[in-house]
């Protein structure tokens, strides 16, 4: 079992960071896994973390988590975009906002 990170550690991590929340089990969470896959082949510069939520969880509750998957895009620390249970095309065009060279 992994510890969940902070947020205070998230939000310290520099450049480009994707941290995804969702449930192993959501089958909206499973069915975004292919479109992340690929495009965290595309982008690898960007940093994922996949945080398994659930009620009560402090990151999740930090973030304003209610539906799954909820991906929420950093940069620096600074929230850019974020994405409740995304349709395919908000994905690809908010990793492509994140990974552009600053």
């Amino acid at each position: 079992m992994s510890i969940e990170p902070s947020r205070a550690e998230i939000d310290k991590l520099p450049g480009p960071v994707l941290v995804e929340f969702g449930a192993s089990w959501c089958p909206h969470c499973q069915a975004i896994q292919p479109i992340l896959t690929e495009l965290l082949r595309q982008y690898p510069q960007v940093r994922h973390i996949k945080i398994e939520d659930g009620p009560g969880q402090p990151l999740g509750r930090s973030f304003q988590v209610k539906l799954w998957p909820t991906l929420v895009f950093e940069r620096d620390g600074k929230v850019i975009c974020k994405l409740i249970r995304p349709k395919s095309n908000e994905v690809s065009e908010a990793m492509a906002e994140l990974g552009k060279p600053v």
